[in-house]
């Protein structure tokens, strides 16, 4: 359970098995206890993309262990912000909350070298959140 100040952070796109599983292991690698994290999917698939839990191994982040999870209304509720990569009109939406869409290319049936340039730039975007929220990366 975080502190009753820790934001939280709930990455959503449709499979939940690529580009909101990169983004929550790096909110929870470079946050770590500060930021409570969630990632779920619309319509989760089966597993995690392969080619995304060897791009992130390239970083240092073993997200092999991950599950693809089903979005509830719960995890919306529970969430300060909410950032959504290509799940439209799925997302459910709740007012008061903080909505981001982040375009992102969709690394379903890409190979590893088409990953890496997401995986980087969801690096990118997850280090300006933590400035945004104020929350210092861990090195």
């Amino acid at each position: 359970m975080s502190a009753p100040d820790t934001p939280s952070v709930l990455f959503v796109c449709v499979h939940n098995a690529g580009r909101s599983q990169m983004a929550a292991a790096f909110l929870a690698h470079l946050a770590g206890e500060q930021v409570e994290v969630r990632s779920a999917g619309s319509a989760p698939a089966d597993t995690v993309n392969p080619a995304v839990v060897e791009a992130m191994r390239e970083s240092g982040i073993d997200i092999s262990a991950q599950k693809p999870k089903i979005l509830t209304p719960e995890a919306v509720q529970a969430s300060d912000v909410v950032i959504t990569m290509g799940c439209g009109d799925a997302c459910p939406y709740f007012p008061g909350k903080r909505y981001l869409d982040w375009k992102l290319d969709d690394p379903a049936g890409q190979g590893v070298a088409a990953v890496r340039p997401i995986r980087d730039e969801i690096e990118q975007r997850i280090r300006g959140l933590l400035s945004e929220l104020g929350v210092e990366a861990r090195a």
